[in-house]
Formats: structure tokens, C-alpha cells, sequence
């Protein structure tokens, strides 16, 4: 089997604007390695990744791939990236993650049989046996077997239990588990991952690691997860002012790269602005001299075609703007009683369970895929104010909970699936305003889009921002909605450090109540309270995170 290779050189890309977005783009992913792509939301990640994988074709530069590749994008299964995703089976997504040649004779092969359903002379039926011919030729058929396992491994069902299956009614995280099992057993030698570990539960996080750290391909992934790269990261690409470096040692030096990187770029800042201005000045006194002595002109012109050789080549690589995200929520007090649950119980998913919320907790919900956490989150984002409900649309349950006085819900979605925003630039989502959002004025919307980073996407449409622009969004509506309850499912998957930081901030100034679902360790340890969903159906109170429900301390059932 041939070894894996990813190599690319002088990328560039250009937005639909004409704003250039990266250019002079260089790396190099060889087989058995696991290469980090970080940057600030909105550097370009995606794209990056997107042209690596020939889905979009570069400005400028090559990208060759050796050994086959296959993609994970960031939302799999979302009807973000698929209009047709609600309909999507698991068959659907392991043919979506499977390489180019394979998804190409799938399609082939299925349209085929539409054609022999409706009409069976012999084009048709020949069509049809080239169709499976065809199949069988790029690998098809070992694939079957191998979906077979991976369907065991993900689901516990093989392949043919599994396969028509809605993936609407598996949760994120064994969408990403199913799609990871699938590439890491795939023929490709190459894989781009775009955020492999979102949604992921921490168990699966740490296989996850223990995977890319035995994996014999070459790997590049995007992630914001400390742990997950200090773990399994052999090299660091960062792609940041405009372009793209490489640091070929383990994720825990970087910072300390970085750092010295900049004090080197910024230092060389100083000396070419020095030289410019040296040289600006040589040029303007030979003129002078030159229009005082003929002799002086051909000095003068000489010097003229050195400045304007200097300002050819041009500075130093920019320096990185310093990103920034300003939250300002600011809640309002309610009733002490926030939320009260009774004899709780989500059809399905978790025994019956009783506690209260007060004013003021934070509160992480904690457990594995599948238990109910998001279920919890959106039945309590779906409760009028001030009032109790035996029914939500769409969660199932028994049992009684109910909010408090002027406790006002604000969810922020895990999946961001919003179609009420697909279609609409930034301006208009916040010149309209919806519910308890009041609509604003352009200046006023300006103001706050470039409070969190996003004044240059003002006129970019929802489902074009990158997924941490997306986040940066949600969390800018739940300011705008003067939510006093704030339902967080998984916040911080898709922000980058300096954004979950600050919302980390912004959360423990706000005036009001906090609940949120999170797999992210460093998020987890500012919280006061936890809820861990065990994946038995109990579900017990902590006084500090659990990961391994085997190692539960100081708990009690709720």
C-alpha cells in the first residue's frame, strides 16, 4: 500500500470580494504524522482545507497527494453543508467521508438501479453491469466490509442494521465517531480533519488520541483542543497574517515558538522601517543636490532605482492582528428557584430525577454521547416563562419542570443549526431582530459585530462564516436577547482559544444563570455544579467534573 503524502506549496486564495485571505501557503504531511492546522476563527482554516482536499481550486500554488485522500468536514451530516441532510442515512455519511473515486461509483451505481426500476432493455441493464463493474473496481466492495466493522465499533450494529438508519437520530457525537472509525480503517492514506473531536464525550476524545498517535497515515486536523493536540500532535502549522508557518515540534512548544517567531518578524519590522526611512531620506537630499549640480544626477537616479527595488521586495511578514471578542452579557435577576425539575424523566434516555437550579449556579452537564444532555437543554429552552409543561415538541418526557420568575431561556445550539439565519448577511440578522430581540440601527450593529471579531463578515451570509464565527455569532445573539438562563451546548467546540477564553470571562460577570453541556476539560473547571448524565440512565450531582463514571467521588443521585 502506497505511503502517505500531502504536499502543497505556494497556496493562495482570494475571496468572492477580491480580499486576499492567505497566500504563499507551504507545508508538507508525511505518513505517520499528525500535523495541527491553528489559527484565529476566520484565518482560513476550512478554506485551507477545502482546497487541499480539490474542492476549491487555489489563486496560486499546487497541492500533490500521495496514497489517496478522504476528508472529514466540520459539520458532517449537517444540513448547513447538505440542503438534503435531514434525510441523510448512515449509509449517506460513510459513502460522504469515503474517497472521491468510490462516492463517484456510488452514485453511478444508484442511479443505475433507479434506471432499471423504470425500464430494463438492454442500454440499461448494461449500464447497470458496468455500474457494479465499476464498483468493484475502485474498492467498493472492501468497503462494505469494511463499514460493516465500523458500524460495529461506532453503533454496535453491523452494517446492515445500520445503513438506512436517520442520522438525524444519532447524536454528534456518534455521527463523529461512525465518520472517524470510517477514515481511520479507510484505503486513504491521507486524511483532513476539520475538528474531529467535536461532539466527541471525553472517552472519546482520549480513543481519539490514542488513534492519531498510532495511525500509520498522514494526518492533517483542525482542532481548539488543548489536550487532544499536547496528546497526539507531532507538528504545528499556523495559519495567521495572511499566511502560514510551521513549527515541526510537539503542540507544548509551540506557544513558546510563536512567541519568539513574532519577537524575530517584529524585530525585523523595526530594521526594514529603518532602512526605509534611510533611504527615503537619501533620495529626497540627492534630489536637492542633483537640482543644485548636474553632477549629482546620476547619483540621485541610482539611488531612485535602489529605493524603488527596497520597496519592491516590500516589509517582513505582517505581523498577526490581535484578535478580540467582547462579550457583554449582562442577564438580570430572577426568582431564586431557576429552574425546578421533578420526577424528570427524557423518554428513553435517563431515570426520573428531581433537583433545582438556583439564581447564580453554574452548572456543567456532564456525560457521554447519547445520555440526554442536549435533550435536557432544549426541553428547558423550549419552557414558557414563568409556567410548568408535561410537553415539548420534539423531547419527550414525564415528569414536571419549570422555570422561574423572569427567567428568560437563551440557547446556544451545539450543531448551530439555524435556518432561520441561512440566507441572511450578519446586518440584516441584527437590523431585524426577532422575539426578544429588538431590531438595531447599521452603526449600532457595526459597533457590536466588531465587539466579537466579526465587523469584516457584516455583510457575509450565516451559512458562509466559518464555525467559530458562527459560535461568535450565537453568543452575540444571546447578549442581544436578554436571556437570564443561558443553555450552552457545547460552547467552546468551535472557538479558538482567545474567543472561549473570553467568553469564559463573560460568563462569570453575568447576572443571571448558567447551564451548559461541554466535553472541554479546561471550559469544565470554572464551573461550580455538575450534572453527570451516566450512560445507565442515573443521573448524579458532583461537586467536581467526572470523565470516568467508574471513578465517580463526592456524588449523589438527583
Amino acid at each position: 500500500m502506497a505511503m502517505g503524502l500531502l504536499d502543497a506549496v505556494g497556496l493562495r486564495h482570494v475571496l468572492p470580494d477580491g480580499r486576499e485571505l492567505y497566500a504563499d501557503v507551504t507545508l508538507k504531511v508525511g505518513d505517520g504524522a499528525v500535523v495541527a492546522l491553528v489559527g484565529d476563527n476566520g484565518a482560513g482554516k476550512t478554506t485551507l482545507l477545502r482546497t487541499l482536499s480539490g474542492e476549491l481550486a487555489p489563486a496560486a500554488g499546487s497541492v500533490r497527494v500521495q496514497g489517496g485522500l478522504a476528508v472529514m468536514p466540520q459539520f458532517i451530516g449537517s444540513a448547513s453543508q447538505d440542503p438534503d441532510g435531514a434525510d441523510r442515512t448512515v449509509a449517506d455519511l460513510l459513502l460522504a467521508v469515503s474517497p472521491l473515486p468510490v462516492r463517484e461509483a456510488a452514485a453511478e451505481l444508484a442511479a443505475a438501479e433507479l434506471a432499471m426500476m423504470d425500464c430494463e432493455d438492454e442500454p440499461t441493464q448494461m449500464r447497470y453491469a458496468h455500474a457494479l463493474s465499476e464498483w468493484a473496481e475502485v474498492g467498493g466492495y472492501d468497503a462494505e466490509v469494511a463499514w460493516d466493522v465500523v458500524c460495529t465499533a461506532a453503533l454496535g450494529v453491523p452494517f446492515d442494521g445500520a445503513r438506512f438508519r436517520d442520522l438525524s437520530t444519532l447524536s454528534g457525537g456518534e455521527q463523529k465517531r461512525l465518520a472517524l472509525e470510517a477514515l481511520l480503517r479507510g484505503q486513504a492514506q491521507v486524511l483532513l480533519l476539520d475538528e474531529p473531536d467535536n461532539y466527541l464525550d471525553v472517552p472519546g476524545k482520549r480513543w481519539l488520541e490514542d488513534q492519531l498517535r498510532s495511525t500509520p497515515k498522514a494526518v492533517l486536523l483542525i482542532s481548539h483542543d488543548r489536550a487532544l493536540l499536547a496528546e497526539a500532535a507531532t507538528a504545528v502549522v499556523t495559519l495567521e497574517a495572511g499566511t502560514a508557518w510551521t513549527h515541526p515540534g510537539p503542540f507544548a512548544t509551540w506557544p513558546q515558538a510563536r512567541q519568539a517567531r513574532w519577537e524575530k518578524v517584529a524585530e525585523l519590522h523595526k530594521r526594514w522601517a529603518e532602512e526605509h526611512e534611510r533611504l527615503r531620506q537619501l533620495v529626497f537630499t540627492m534630489r536637492q543636490q542633483a537640482a543644485i549640480s548636474p553632477d549629482m544626477a546620476n547619483r540621485y537616479h541610482a539611488m531612485q532605482t535602489r529605493f524603488a527595488k527596497f520597496e519592491e521586495q516590500g516589509p517582513p511578514p505582517a505581523l498577526p492582528r490581535t484578535q478580540t471578542l467582547a462579550p457583554r452579557l449582562a442577564g438580570g435577576r430572577t426568582a431564586m428557584r431557576a429552574v425546578t425539575c421533578e420526577d424528570l424523566e427524557l423518554t428513553g434516555l435517563m431515570q426520573p430525577f428531581s433537583t433545582e437550579v438556583f439564581f447564580g449556579d453554574r452548572v456543567a452537564v456532564l456525560g457521554s454521547n447519547g445520555s440526554g444532555k442536549s435533550h435536557f437543554l432544549r426541553l428547558l429552552a423550549g419552557l414558557p416563562h414563568d409556567g410548568a409543561l408535561t410537553a415539548v415538541p420534539g423531547v419527550a418526557h414525564t415528569g414536571t419542570v419549570r422555570l422561574g420568575s423572569r427567567v428568560v431561556p437563551g440557547m446556544f445550539a451545539q450543531t448551530h443549526a439555524h435556518p432561520e439565519l441561512v440566507g441572511r448577511d450578519l446586518l440584516d440578522i441584527l437590523w431585524n431582530g426577532e422575539g426578544r430581540r429588538a431590531g438595531m440601527g447599521r452603526s449600532a450593529a457595526s459597533s457590536a459585530l466588531d465587539r466579537y471579531g466579526l465587523v469584516d463578515q457584516a455583510e457575509q451570509r450565516f451559512e458562509t462564516l466559518s464555525g467559530g464565527q458562527q459560535a461568535r455569532l450565537q453568543v452575540l445573539l444571546l447578549e442581544l436577547g436578554g436571556a437570564t438562563l443561558l443553555l450552552l451546548d457545547e460552547p467552546t467546540d468551535n472557538l479558538d482559544l482567545v474567543s472561549a477564553e473570553a467568553l469564559q470571562g463573560a460568563l462569570g460577570s453575568f447576572t443571571g444563570t448558567v447551564l451548559a453541556v461541554t466535553h472541554d476539560r479546561w471550559f469544565a473547571e470554572s464551573f461550580d455544579r455538575f450534572l453527570v448524565f451516566r450512560s445507565d440512565g442515573v443521573v448524579q450531582a458532583t461537586d467536581e467534573p467526572v470523565w470516568d463514571e467508574t471513578r465517580v467521588v463526592r456524588t449523589r443521585q438527583v
